[in-house]
């Protein structure tokens, strides 16, 4: 299955977070799962905080990206569109929340589950939690805000 991220238009494919065309990025890939998407990523030994357990800000920048790909995957649902279908519905975080459960171990492949809170014209809130193992670390709330078409251009 194609994940969201690789339908995104080359002038908002540069995201280090979830842009494929971001070569040191984390290169995120997204799909549903039913009514949730779901990314899984693999942190690497550089993404550390204190030895064996990953940096905070990984985490968050994992859950922003994870979201705002939600929201677009959500958009182009609602208007029955495929994700390779133009305008692009692209969005950028208008807020981050992140609540740290657990330390979030190094080891292993972190899997972050969203869904969606609601959908309010061009603004969408998309809920996260990241898992390692069967263990919740992290949950986090992004409010995603649409990009107008001339954004990054």
């Amino acid at each position: 299955m194609d994940a969201f991220q690789d339908h995104y238009p080359e002038n908002v494919a540069h995201c280090y977070g979830c842009g494929h065309l971001n070569e040191h990025g984390h290169q995120i890939k997204t799909v549903w799962d039913g009514d949730e998407t779901v990314t899984r990523f693999k942190p690497e030994p550089y993404h550390t905080s204190v030895p064996g357990y990953a940096y905070g800000g990984l985490i968050a920048s994992l859950i922003d990206c994870h979201c705002t790909g939600t929201a677009s995957a959500a958009m182009y649902k609602q208007e029955g569109r495929s994700h390779d279908s133009l305008p692009a519905f692209r969005f950028v975080t208008g807020s981050l929340h992140v609540d740290f459960l657990k330390p979030t171990p190094l080891e292993g492949e972190l899997v972050i589950r969203g869904r969606i809170k609601e959908i309010k014209g061009r603004k969408v809130v998309v809920e996260a939690t990241v898992y390692s193992g069967d263990v919740a670390t992290a949950r986090g709330e992004v409010v995603a805000v649409q990009m107008p078409e001339s954004f990054g251009q």
